[in-house]
């Protein structure tokens, strides 16, 4: 799988929180909104079962990724499940070799401009920069500054009103967690449908500032 599949998406849609059995539903419901790219958080009980269900399901349509990996191990599980992609809230450079050694992106996280390039130099096609909400998109400008060649993908805080300001500061794509998939126990028709139009809020925002 290729980055540009990313950039083109615009989104990570971060999938955490939620019950295994109401997870493909989540997932179909962004697809209907138009977002393309979906992490499924490593915390999630039995994460293998569900990135192997949710990567065939929506082969072809949707990139699932892995997120919240901390460690190699945690890589490679979710690798061997069809993940495409590993997102992590740090920086491990065993993490990152491991997932180019398999083929996949590595997105790790990091926040200061020497993590960023540590990243880059070891393998990483694009950065987590986490968490973005600390300094906001006035920081994604002044890093990429000094920094052009390296992907950033803020992630932490990005909501409808400040996703545009990311993208005119740089970033190339932005995870959204909470403002997006929110947390709930109940999983039903009108959460979807929420969910849904969220989806293609956030998509036709990122098209708006795009050329």
């Amino acid at each position: 799988m290729r980055l540009d599949q990313i950039q083109e998406s615009g989104i990570i849609a971060i999938v955490r929180g939620h019950q295994p059995e109401d997870i493909l539903a989540i997932i179909k419901a962004l697809d209907e909104g138009g977002v393309r790219t979906v992490e499924i958080t490593a915390d999630t009980p039995d994460v293998g079962a569900v990135i192997e269900q949710a990567s065939r399901q929506f082969a072809g349509k949707m990139l699932i990724g892995a997120g919240t990996v901390l460690d190699p191990e945690t890589a490679r599980m979710a690798l061997m499940a069809g993940a495409k992609f590993i997102f992590s809230p740090t920086l491990n450079l065993e993490t990152i070799r491991l997932t180019k050694r398999y083929g996949a992106i590595s997105i790790p996280g990091v926040f200061t401009p020497t993590e960023m390039v540590t990243a880059f130099e070891n393998g990483a096609d694009a950065v987590k920069v986490f968490p973005a909400n600390v300094l906001g998109p006035a920081y994604i400008k002044a890093v990429r500054d000094p920094l052009p060649q390296i992907p950033m993908i803020p992630t932490g805080g990005v909501t409808l009103d400040n996703i545009v300001d990311y993208f005119r500061a740089g970033a190339m794509a932005v995870g959204l967690g909470g403002a997006l998939v929110r947390k709930t126990t109940k999983v039903d028709s009108p959460y979807l449908e929420e969910l849904k139009g969220k989806a293609a809020s956030f998509v036709e925002a990122v098209r708006s500032v795009r050329p």
